[in-house]
């Protein structure tokens, strides 16, 4: 078993109170199980949960994606700008 690096954006960091976290990862590992057991420590990124987006190494993926030991996954919640 390995760890996977979770970096979390904008909102949800101030939500959650960090900005990156080591996760343990195991085998048939998904971006959505990594994201269920975020939301089990820190249950105040749940309102998020419909309109995050998530990028594994650095490409989007969806939450069936497969997370292997090694990787980085980061959470991005929806940008509003003007």
């Amino acid at each position: 078993m390995g760890t996977v690096t979770v970096l979390l954006f904008a909102s949800l960091a101030e939500r959650a109170g960090v900005r990156r976290l080591e996760l343990p990862v195991g085998e048939g590992e998904t971006v959505g199980s990594i994201r269920d057991r975020l939301l089990e420590r820190f249950p105040g990124l749940s309102a998020a949960v419909p309109t995050l987006m998530y990028a594994l190494d650095e490409t989007y993926v969806r939450e069936e994606a497969a997370v292997r030991p090694g990787s980085t996954l980061a959470l991005i919640p929806p940008v509003s700008g003007g």
